[in-house]
């Protein structure tokens, strides 16, 4: 079976390659903007990555998946920009929020397989230096709330309740089970 991930993240291909499954990168291009909260959005939006690549491998799985923190269920997206991102880590300074991460596998006969990773993180309160410090690193720049936890941001985050890889962007015990269920022998 030929395993196609619908996704450009290197985090999401080098989770996948735990899995120690053979696959090749597909990237979905597809218009992300949604008016929904970001439960819903995660699931919608991996569902059209999955789709719009299955159009070009129709006799493979393919697998997609989108990430989304949020507060309150408002979805905080990519930084546009650096004050942007400092604005995002302002609010979450101090407090809880959610990472949201849909999966979708759509296996060879065509029916989808889905499901949607939750876990709550805590951010210790941070400095307005700190703040302005880490987004002169760079890193918040491309990532959904403007950090990554695998990054620099790991030791500004006090605790994490749920699945980290799901945090990170590909949630390895739900893709498991999903890509178990399409027929993939894994552990």
């Amino acid at each position: 079976m030929d395993l196609v991930l619908a996704s450009a993240s290197p985090r999401r291909q080098e989770l996948l390659s735990l899995l120690t499954i053979p696959f090749i990168i597909d990237v979905a291009d597809v218009d992300e903007h949604v008016a929904l909260g970001a439960r819903e959005a995660v699931q919608v939006l991996c569902r059209r990555k999955a789709l719009a690549v299955r159009e070009r491998h129709p006799s493979s799985v393919i697998l997609a998946a989108d990430t989304l923190v949020a507060m309150h269920d408002i979805p905080f997206g990519k930084p546009e920009n650096q004050e942007n991102a400092c604005q995002m880590l302002r609010k979450l300074s101090g407090n809880w929020h959610q990472v949201y991460t849909g999966v979708c596998v759509i296996d060879q006969q065509g029916q989808i397989h889905e499901g949607l990773d939750t876990s709550d993180v805590h951010f210790q309160v941070l400095s307005e230096q700190t703040i302005e410090a880490y987004v002169d690193t760079g890193e918040p720049m491309d990532k959904a709330g403007a950090y990554a936890l695998q990054g620099i941001a790991g030791m500004l985050i006090e605790e994490v309740r749920g699945t980290p890889s799901g945090v990170i962007g590909l949630p390895l015990p739900l893709t498991r089970r999903l890509l178990t269920e399409c027929g993939f022998s894994l552990l």
